[in-house]
């Protein structure tokens, strides 16, 4: 699962709330299968990290990515409401900066993908926790369709 050659590769450990989103990700696979389909994922398994989870649609030609499920907590970091929108129509700001790139090379390279944002303040404002985000793809109608996000904070 891990692919260091990927420009978003996973660490050997993450934050345990991620650890166990990939952990259910995994025991979502059937048979030989590298990642499970969609149709298999069940977020209520998930109440444990509802609030910091992602869904987002994968659509193909043009490539673009909307927002299914956002949990609460990143909706209130990120000031906004964005259920429905797609990533390209918001602000690319915390914590969802390179988004559509971690997007991206989830696609490509089929597998997790993790982004780190280590906080920092800007001259005369208060630095928020620093995150980590992973991205998990999911199979459906011929091609990755879904991707399962999860945040953790600090």
């Amino acid at each position: 699962m891990n692919n260091p050659s990927s420009p978003f590769s996973e660490p050997s450990t993450v934050a345990p709330e991620l650890a166990r989103v990939v952990a259910h990700w995994q025991g979502l696979r059937r048979g030989q299968n590298s990642i499970p389909f969609w149709d298999d994922l069940d977020l209520g398994a998930l109440s444990f990290a509802a609030e910091r989870l992602l869904v987002l649609d994968v659509f193909e030609k043009p490539e673009r990515y909307r927002f299914a499920v956002v949990g609460r907590e990143i909706s209130d970091r990120y000031g906004a409401e964005i259920p429905g929108r797609f990533a390209d129509e918001i602000a690319p700001r915390d914590p969802l900066e390179y988004l559509r790139a971690q997007c991206s090379a989830t696609i490509e390279c089929g597998q997790p993908t993790y982004y780190r944002h280590i906080a920092a303040a800007k001259a005369g404002q208060h630095a928020l926790p620093g995150y980590t985000r992973l991205l998990l793809p999911m199979w459906g109608e011929g091609h990755i369709a879904v991707l399962l996000g999860a945040l953790a904070w600090g």
